[in-house]
């Protein structure tokens, strides 16, 4: 790579739509105003900010915590082929969970946390009918 290349930059925002990390370049211009971004260790809050190659950023998608090496610049925003292409994933492996794998958690809850459910409601409504009927026997 030749001194101009290296000295070249691209605006922060414009990188992150390009390498497709963003639907927008608007939403991506709100993700980096808000302080989310880091680049090489630093917390950049400017859109603005020119990105060169070989600048490592970090920043939270999601669950996951991605720490990206940028290896190109991109001169648009292509297909995701392509945008994988501009970068190198430097992130620590996550687990991903298949859509195959049932959620264990799913519809439980800690016992007397909350409303009943039904199940619950109709046994308190046949312990509430037996207490009837002691009252109405004496």
């Amino acid at each position: 790579m030749s001194d101009n290349q290296l000295e070249k930059g691209l605006r922060l925002d414009k990188w992150l739509w390009h390498a497709r990390f963003m639907k927008s370049r608007s939403l991506s211009t709100r993700f980096c105003q808000l302080g989310k971004v880091g680049i090489n260790g630093n917390i950049v809050s400017k859109s603005h900010y020119v990105v060169r190659l070989f600048d490592v950023l970090t920043f939270q998608k999601g669950n996951d915590v991605r720490i990206i090496k940028i290896l190109k610049l991109g001169d648009r925003r292509g297909s995701a082929p392509d945008a994988q292409l501009l970068y190198e994933d430097l992130s620590p492996p996550s687990h991903v969970k298949k859509d195959s794998e049932p959620d264990n958690n799913m519809g439980k809850r800690d016992l007397g946390s909350g409303r009943p459910t039904k199940t619950e409601r109709r046994a308190i409504d046949r312990l509430m009918a037996k207490d009837d009927q002691w009252k109405s026997e004496q």
